[in-house]
């Protein structure tokens, strides 16, 4: 998928030196509160600033990634570790990590990292895929400012209230356009029968008997109109389908970056190595060492080493191998945001919601508090 992958990787540079123009990213991150509608009401860290630092960008990808592997973790393997979710640690979370190609955790964690690059206006996704929701309804988005993205995957919608979350997330009136002439559909009954996977095909109205597929609705700021759309981290993988509309992928040697058109989807093609992916590619893969160190894996060809900056991350990550998983994942948010936040209450939409975490007690386990340092 990389020619070249360090391209990207900037030198490190020193702590006055200014921050590159061009690598300005924005994430959202999430506090969860008590769930006090069926909605899933939480509150969020909203970015008063964009991160201008390669090395706090990192840290939020890394966040996305390591939240990706947590939300992997089956009923069974919480069984066999006899604990709740939220208490998982870090070691326990490698010994169960899916890492192998075929298991498509790379995939998982690219998902989530586009859709909080989409939610957090990063450009160099934002870009492309907005130019990719104009081609596919320029009628419905040709006045777009800012794409918005509503998380789904039918594998998360058997958790309680997920579903109910998406769907209120999005405007009582919201619709579906799918491809051809004739009505829109209304977002909700529609989406709620594709929850159900493969199974909801025979369901399904003809024209969108493929939505079960999708990974994000994008639409617009009034959460009217929405687009299926699949990502892949290899596009290749693409399939297409009634009711599909967009799809994300990575720049390949054999797919330029830009908008394009393959198996009845527009693409939106994100940057490779010198944009979006590059740093995606360099955070999971520090993700990836530390959880084949941590969990004692064979270490597989296929992956590359991190840079030198990631490789500072993946030593960081394995110093906390007794802390819990969500401990970690706060302390990313915090070296990722720092002090450019503030807060603000509404409905799950651009995050995980706290209700897929059980919330039974279990016995404590003694670990050291995680706190990131600034990689530069």
């Amino acid at each position: 998928m990389r020619d070249n992958p360090r391209t990207l990787s900037c030198s490190p540079h020193d702590a006055n030196t200014a921050p590159l123009p061009d690598l300005s990213f924005r994430f959202d991150s999430l506090l969860t509160m008590p769930n006090t509608s069926p909605g899933g009401a939480v509150t969020f860290v909203k970015q008063n600033q964009p991160i201008d630092e390669r090395g706090r960008a990192l840290y939020a990808v890394a966040r996305s990634v390591l939240r990706a592997h947590l939300d992997q973790l089956t009923h069974s393997d919480l069984e066999d570790l006899n604990i709740d979710r939220q208490e998982v640690t870090f070691r326990q979370l490698s010994k169960f990590a899916r890492l192998h190609r075929d298991k498509g955790m790379r995939g998982d964690g690219f998902e989530w990292a586009v859709h909080e690059a989409i939610v957090g206006e990063e450009p160099r996704v934002l870009e492309p895929v907005q130019a990719a929701m104009t081609r596919a309804s320029r009628k419905s988005f040709v006045s777009l400012t800012k794409p918005t993205s509503l998380m789904f995957g039918y594998e998360r919608a058997k958790y309680l209230g997920f579903l109910d979350a998406v769907v209120d997330s999005a405007a009582q009136d919201a619709l579906l356009l799918p491809e051809g002439s004739g009505r829109p559909f209304q977002f909700g009954p529609w989406v709620s029968v594709a929850a159900r996977g493969k199974a909801a095909e025979p369901m399904l109205n003809t024209r969108i008997k493929s939505i079960w597929k999708t990974d994000l609705f994008l639409g617009d700021e009034d959460r009217r109109r929405h687009l299926a759309t699949t990502i892949k981290s290899n596009w290749h993988q693409l399939e297409g389908g009634a009711g599909l509309r967009l799809g994300i992928v990575p720049e390949a040697a054999d797919l330029r970056h830009g908008t394009r058109y393959h198996k009845g989807l527009w693409l939106a093609v994100l940057p490779d190595p010198d944009g979006f992916m590059g740093l995606f590619n360099d955070a999971y893969e520090s993700v990836a060492e530390a959880i084949i160190t941590v969990g004692k894996h064979d270490r597989a060809h296929y992956f590359y080493k991190p840079t030198p900056m990631g490789q500072r991350l993946q030593a960081q990550l394995e110093s906390y191998a007794t802390v819990k998983v969500m401990e970690i994942e706060n302390a990313l948010n915090e070296a990722s945001q720092q002090d450019l936040v503030n807060t603000e209450h509404k409905l799950v939409s651009v995050d995980a919601p706290h209700w897929l975490h059980l919330n039974q007690t279990r016995m404590p386990v003694i670990a050291p508090k995680p706190s990131f340092a600034k990689l530069d």
